[in-house]
């Protein structure tokens, strides 16, 4: 299956691509003056954004270093049919803010592209939608493109973010036998909940740990594919092992089985790794809890072991989705 219609949604004047109609219940000229026209107050109202959609490109403003990041949701994979748009713009906005968080950065503006299905009718309502969660997440879309092909929805978002000031852009790799490790919120039953969907990316969470903690933050990363699985990724980064107490791992209400709930997945919490020592609190500045769950040691790179309250020792390295 390939693509039977392109068309410059977004970032573009609209003098390139397939002038066919856009089966969205616009033509292609009309769906861009929407767009223009729903972006038109977004250069003065981000710092970011110097000229957003209208152009052949954008124009942002960049100081210093720069995060950038993307991601996608795929319709089957990453939601079900019969999913709310509200709640798939949501989502596919979220993936990549998501990211710009685990850096401890801060978002500033976004890139979206569409593979809608043939005859789709609700393009206007998604497009629309997620202009709104970007907006709401300091993501304005300034940009991307649309086309409609014969398979099933798609949607990539790409964000950019600006390094924290004080810290700079904290990495997987920083992590020291000796760290404690540390998870944000709850975890567990994301995907059976729905929490999957409606979850509020850890941007201010991410900014505050390195507010707080400085150069003692040595590694974080954002929980999307298990607790087991991405601490595994930050051990192989740092070249040490990760061991998980089960009983410290806090769960959501209905979940009981803390081995199950680290290999959940789709909780899009930060995991990190701080200094033994380092001034730690229960809560974030806006009332996020934080749990130490388990430690960094000396051991084979890449290596997550969780350990129940008897000292039964598991291995989870793999323990998450894998792609």
């Amino acid at each position: 299956m390939g693509i039977v219609q392109v068309h410059r949604a977004m970032g573009a004047d609209g003098r390139e691509g397939s002038r066919s109609e856009l089966r969205l219940g616009m033509r292609e000229t009309e769906l861009l003056s929407h767009i223009a026209r729903r972006s038109a107050d977004l250069a003065g109202s981000f710092p970011g954004v110097v000229v957003g959609p209208g152009d052949d490109c954008a124009v942002v403003r960049v100081e210093g270093e720069m995060l950038l990041t993307v991601d996608q949701v795929v319709a089957g994979r990453h939601f079900e049919a019969g999913t709310l748009v509200e709640l798939i713009a949501q989502k596919a906005v979220a993936r990549s803010v998501s990211d710009i968080a685990a850096m401890g950065g801060t978002p500033r503006w976004g890139l979206a592209t569409g593979l809608l299905p043939r005859g789709y009718a609700q393009g206007d309502a998604l497009f629309d939608a997620m202009a709104r969660w970007g907006r709401e997440f300091g993501a304005p879309l300034v940009g991307g493109d649309v086309a409609t092909w014969d398979g099933g929805l798609v949607i990539t978002c790409t964000v950019g973010g600006a390094v924290h000031a004080k810290r700079g852009a904290v990495l997987r790799s920083g992590a020291r036998p000796g760290d404690e490790v540390w998870v944000t919120g709850r975890v567990g039953g994301s995907l059976g909940s729905g929490r999957h969907l409606s979850f509020v990316p850890r941007v201010a969470e991410g900014a505050w740990l390195c507010d707080v903690l400085g150069d003692d933050l040595h590694a974080m990363i954002d929980v999307s594919d298990g607790v087991g699985i991405d601490a595994s990724r930050i051990a192989a980064a740092s070249g040490v092992e990760i061991e998980i107490e089960l009983e410290l791992v806090p769960q959501h209400e209905g979940v009981k089985d803390a081995l199950r709930a680290i290999g959940d997945g789709e909780d899009y919490e930060l995991l990190f790794a701080v200094k033994a020592g380092a001034p730690k609190a229960s809560a974030t500045e806006n009332g996020t809890m934080l749990t130490r769950i388990g430690r960094v040691v000396a051991g084979p790179a890449g290596s997550c072991v969780a350990i129940d309250g008897k000292g039964k020792r598991f291995d989870v390295a793999a323990s998450g989705w894998e792609h």
